[in-house]
């Protein structure tokens, strides 16, 4: 826990400065950010069996919940470019059809030069969208989400392991990335001293330029974009007094999902207390979850009772208040009605799920609706 306590520790502690405390309907805007790696710890044989296993059993799961409005609850699996599979990715884009799901990209590189980085998105972004994954702008550009492996984005890790590229941010902009989801990361040092937040951080040639930056303001004239800016998208990062170390120190509460700590509504309660939202609209909470969801033990949570109870309890707490309407997302969806916050709307961020970036495939929801009867 006290790893990198000394870096978020301060800005948790005068976070006053920037909670917002929301009046009436609070829109919780939920989303689910999976570090899905089939292969790791398997060859493609076992890679198949565990995507098949979302295929069998999370279309269920799409279909059993409804949120706000009306649609069941989604996934975003960030899919690593350096394991590419053609058939593996296959089976995944055949998920997402038949679930609303969506897929992204992540990359684990270590030692890695800029140049380098750039020629393996740009194949990994050809790849993907060659299933009909990813996403278009209004020009009709490839545009992607992005998580970094081992959380060392911008080159953040103290050692300068697991990256290489200082200008990272840069970089993934210029290769058509719209937000990056990696953190938070602690009790990692690559850690920034931002959190609980929704903000552009500027790339610039030193590491962890994105240790700060400007936070998105709901503004009806939003503040011009530079061409170096991408827009950071953190989950929540708090202290559970309700689970202690030896009884005494609390844990840290990151939004991971795992096997050992699935989710459940006092964690829920945590995430909202966050208050991770665009200045000026904090009726739209934003609570982006972690997860790896490839491994038997975390699959079996998120397909399992344990996240079924999640979803059960979630809509009778919003049966039984009024005041709490919540939204499943996948990453794209968030940032889009991050987006749609900042050019000025208000009222129901369900509308808004497209505001700037599509899919590239068609709307699931009719293979959703047959898949499952």
């Amino acid at each position: 826990m006290l790893k990198s306590l000394d870096i978020w520790l301060p800005s948790w502690w005068h976070r006053g400065k920037y909670v917002q405390r929301a009046l009436g309907t609070r829109h919780v805007v939920l989303a689910i950010c999976d570090h899905f790696e089939p292969l790791r710890g398997g060859g493609k044989r076992e890679a198949l069996a565990r995507v098949q296993t979302w295929q069998r059993q999370f279309p269920r799961i799409a279909t059993e919940f409804r949120d706000a409005d009306g649609v069941g609850p989604r996934h975003t699996f960030f899919h690593p470019v350096e394991q590419y599979d053609a058939d593996v990715v296959q089976a995944l884009a055949d998920l997402n059809a038949t679930s609303g799901s969506e897929t992204e990209i992540s990359l684990n590189h270590d030692n890695d030069t800029a140049e380098n980085m750039q020629r393996t998105l740009a194949q990994g972004i050809e790849r993907l969208a060659g299933h009909g994954l990813l996403s278009r702008d209004d020009t009709g550009a490839l545009r992607y989400g992005f998580l970094h492996g081992n959380w060392a984005l911008d080159n953040s890790h103290p050692e300068g392991r697991h990256c290489g590229v200082c200008n990272e941010l840069r970089v993934l902009r210029q290769t058509g990335c719209y937000a990056d989801f990696t953190l938070p990361s602690a009790p990692q040092r690559t850690q920034t001293s931002t959190i609980n937040a929704v903000y552009y951080a500027r790339g610039t040639d030193r590491a962890k330029s994105h240790d700060r930056g400007r936070r998105v303001r709901a503004d009806r004239d939003p503040q011009p974009v530079h061409n170096d800016d991408l827009l950071l998208v953190q989950g929540p990062l708090t202290f559970d007094w309700r689970r202690r170390h030896f009884g005494l120190l609390p844990r840290i509460e990151s939004g991971e999902l795992s096997a050992d700590h699935p989710p459940t509504i006092d964690r829920f309660e945590l995430w909202l207390d966050s208050q991770v939202a665009v200045e000026g609209r904090p009726n739209w909470v934003f609570v982006k979850l972690r997860t790896h969801g490839a491994t038997p033990e975390n699959s079996a949570m998120l397909l399992g009772e344990p996240m079924r109870t999640f979803h059960r309890e979630l809509a009778e707490l919003a049966e039984l208040n009024p005041d709490i309407r919540y939204h499943y997302v996948t990453a794209r969806e968030l940032v889009n009605i991050v987006h749609a916050a900042e050019a000025g709307h208000s009222g129901d961020p369900g509308e808004f799920r497209d505001f700037r970036y599509r899919r590239v495939a068609n709307d699931s929801t009719d293979a959703v609706a047959e898949a499952t009867g």
